[in-house]
């Protein structure tokens, strides 16, 4: 049943492809209206005139590109979540008959045997009768998948899972040391590497989607699928914007929390950071060079799989920034599955991320995968509540989810700010 369901996926994005293709096309189209609008526009500037008809254009077709983009980035992601799903394995026999026992669970309230059928289908090893059931591991993946389609440091960051309320690991802080010596000479001792521990600490994550017992009784409606959607959405609001700028108390800690230097003070547990060269803008004048000094922060082993990540707000003011030659920074997608571009690198949307305002730390340009971990503790839980508030019946869905940096050289931000 679950390959069915991916295989009419798959062919649904192929379907797709043509229609995505033909939004590519006008993408690129309104791009190049874009910019010889755009150029009209700053020559009025150069001029010291201020054509209100051309910059109403510009921002118009600056939102159209938005909307376009936004589009086919989405198209991409779905892509990426039926790839992921084609190859998730085969679903054992003491999962399917957990599925089904679940699925009578969340229809009727039935839940006889079915702690002991997690057990067999190695979805829990606890005995805890007050926690709620686990969710057939298909159910649980789905979830996943729907978080990973809309927020955008689940699909940057390591995500680990779990199977304890902590994670750690070591971080090699280097202090090895060596020397030259001649044939006879002796040999002194060296220093060895430093490691230093990190923890991550799992927080719990919960939402309660309400349904009637009549549509809980339709045959016809996917339970399985509505859960999955009402809780996925849910969970990736709340936690996406803890990866970006939680605060680390009962939540997971955002990048955005750590303490931001200047770049020429970075140290470990520190995040350097660029100046914008303006006090609550860009800079008026080649803010392209801020952008450059921003990729050359980090350093070459981190920016050949880093990404910039900024809000929709912030990158509609870059897509009108050019380099000095006059090229324009950002570049729309050439092809479904490819990102925008901004300086040749690829460039994420997230709404978490701050606005361009005086000292905010606007964009950020990171290898995620090696910056920040999401760790994920295995097996997502329902409770059934059919009595709060009759005549609907909740679900009390919880996850326990945790993050924070890894390696703080990965990341690199740009502070709105002259210095």
């Amino acid at each position: 049943m679950k390959t069915n369901a991916i295989k009419r996926g798959i062919l649904a994005v192929r379907a797709d492809a043509g229609s995505a293709q033909q939004i590519l096309e006008t993408l690129q189209r309104t791009f190049a209206e874009f910019k010889d609008k755009n150029d009209e526009r700053l020559k009025g500037v150069e001029k010291k005139f201020d054509d209100v008809v051309a910059r109403e254009q510009v921002d118009r077709i600056n939102a159209d590109l938005t909307r376009l983009q936004g589009v086919i980035e989405d198209h991409n992601r779905r892509m990426a979540s039926l790839s992921v799903a084609e190859g998730a394995g085969v679903i054992t026999p003491e999962a399917a008959e957990h599925r089904k026992a679940f699925a009578r669970f969340i229809r009727k309230g039935v839940d006889a045997d079915l702690r002991d059928m997690e057990i067999k289908a190695a979805l829990r090893t606890d005995s805890d009768p007050d926690g709620g059931y686990v969710t057939p591991v298909e159910l649980d993946q789905q979830i996943t998948r729907v978080q990973g389609l809309y927020s955008s440091m689940r699909r940057l960051a390591r995500v680990v899972p779990v199977g304890s309320a902590t994670f750690k690991r070591l971080h090699n802080m280097g202090g090895a040391t060596s020397g030259w010596v001649g044939e006879t000479d002796a040999r002194t001792e060296t220093n060895t590497p430093v490691l230093k521990e990190q923890a991550y600490p799992t927080m719990e994550l919960f939402a309660n989607p309400a349904t009637t017992q009549g549509i809980l009784d339709d045959a016809s409606v996917n339970i399985e699928a509505w859960l999955a959607e009402e809780v996925g959405i849910a969970f990736d609001e709340m936690e996406g914007a803890a990866f970006v700028s939680g605060n680390g108390v009962a939540r997971p800690r955002g990048f955005l929390s750590y303490t931001a230097v200047a770049n020429a003070s970075y140290a470990w547990e520190k995040i350097g950071y660029v100046a914008s060269g303006a006090a609550a803008d860009f800079a008026s004048s080649n803010p392209s060079d801020q952008f450059i000094d921003l990729i050359h922060a980090l350093k070459p082993g981190y920016r050949q799989n880093a990404t910039f990540l900024m809000n929709d707000l912030t990158l509609s003011k870059i897509r009108k920034f050019k380099t000095t030659t006059g090229e324009y920074l950002w570049q729309p997608s050439l092809q479904a599955g490819a990102p925008s571009q901004l300086l040749g690198y690829r460039v994420e949307t997230d709404d978490s991320m701050p606005d361009v305002a005086a000292n905010a730390l606007s964009v950020a340009f990171a290898d995620f995968r090696r910056g920040y971990i999401i760790t994920d503790r295995m097996g997502v839980r329902v409770l059934r509540d059919p009595f709060s508030a009759k005549p609907y019946v909740m679900f009390y869905t919880t996850k326990r989810v945790g993050g924070g940096v890894q390696d703080f050289a990965a990341i690199k931000l740009m502070k709105i700010a002259t210095s």
